[in-house]
């Protein structure tokens, strides 16, 4: 009897998880993407440097040939195009917020930046490709990233990927060093304003030492100016 009460009990949570997943939609991990996307960079080099609101990047991203060869029906499920602007594993240690969660892709938040919204081409998808050039706004933090285009069906669910690095991550990466809050105007002005309250101080202690010497000169004077029985009384 126990046996069986255990069996009715596993079958009523199997049951819950069906509902709950019918309910609200399996989740999506990393793993259930194809990477049928080729996704490159140009005039980059490796580990380069680049400054957030000046520079910019040139991204290519289209369909891979090797997917393409199967059917052109996985390609034509592709119903937009989204690159994304995402942290290397460096600039992830010890900062929860930009967090890599394969298992979940709802919570995975290793690219928080989309630079480019694109659709394929509905004729020949999976000859689509294209090519835009993304100045790197002023708020991309100070970090190490890569490139990653995420492919999404017409319910706007991930179904493909391409990235610029390789699985582990480390290849093809490039720096970005953003905007510290603080411009070279207001430094400059701050510098001018310091210099000139240093010398307004001097300014001011000169002038009082001065006034301090002339009102002494004058009590002299004055005293000599008078007479001896004024200078006994004073």
């Amino acid at each position: 009897m126990a046996a069986a009460a255990c069996g009715f009990v596993l079958m009523d949570l199997v049951m819950l998880y069906s509902l709950v997943a019918t309910c609200y939609g399996a989740v999506l991990t990393f793993s259930d993407l194809q990477r049928s996307l080729f996704v490159s960079t140009t005039s980059l080099q490796p580990q380069q440097a680049l400054k957030a609101g000046e520079d910019q990047i040139t991204v290519t991203w289209g369909m891979n040939q090797s997917f393409k060869d199967a059917n052109d029906t996985v390609s034509s499920g592709y119903k937009t195009i989204k690159v994304k602007l995402c942290y290397a594993p460096i600039s992830q240690v010890d900062r929860p917020w930009r967090k890599t969660v394969n298992s979940n892709l709802a919570k995975d938040k290793t690219c928080q930046y989309t630079i480019n919204v694109s659709k394929p081409e509905s004729t020949d998808p999976g000859n689509t490709s294209s090519t835009f050039t993304w100045t790197i706004t002023r708020n991309v933090p100070t970090a190490t990233y890569f490139i990653r285009a995420y492919a999404y069906d017409a319910d706007g669910k991930e179904v493909a990927y391409g990235q610029t690095t390789n699985a582990n991550k480390t290849t093809n990466l490039f720096h970005v060093q953003g905007i510290s809050g603080r411009h070279t105007s207001l430094d400059i002005a701050s510098a001018a304003f310091s210099a000139f309250s240093v010398l307004s101080l001097f300014v001011f202690f000169y002038l009082e030492k001065r006034k301090t010497k002339k009102t002494t000169q004058d009590t002299e004077q004055n005293k000599q100016a008078m007479t001896p029985e004024l200078v006994n009384k004073w």
